[in-house]
């Protein structure tokens, strides 16, 4: 079993940078694929960012602002977010996978695959 635990997450205004941070329980948390989900009201869960065998993957409206990284070390991903815009206001979810029987492509298609889930934490950037 992991547990995810977000935090890290505020209001801010737009242009302004915010650091998530999931922190996992398990021992083979370096082998999971990871990622961030993030969820906007009356909006489908959407992927942000993930993370797979050294290989990141990051949605169009993120890259150039968004990092993922991971501390396998501490058991800890990230999401840097720069340049914080109003639509980038959601809950941020992390999910991790141990991508037995299922590829990571496979993974980033289809959210709900992802056998693990964290609670989010709330994101709002004003104008």
């Amino acid at each position: 079993q992991v547990q995810l635990v977000e935090s890290g997450g505020g209001l801010v205004q737009a242009g302004d940078s915010l650091r998530l941070s999931c922190a996992a329980s398990g021992r083979t948390f370096s082998t999971y694929a990871m990622a961030w989900f993030r969820q906007a009201p009356g909006k489908e869960r959407e992927l942000v960012a993930t993370v797979s065998e050294g290989s990141t993957y990051y949605v169009d409206s993120v890259k150039g602002r968004f990092t993922l990284s991971r501390d396998n070390a501490k058991n800890t991903v990230y999401l840097q977010m720069n340049s914080l815009q109003p639509e980038d206001t959601a809950v941020y979810h992390c999910a991790a996978d141990p991508m037995s029987g299922i590829g990571w492509s496979e993974l980033r298609a289809r959210p709900r695959a992802w056998t693990y889930w964290g609670q989010g934490t709330q994101v709002t950037v004003s104008s």
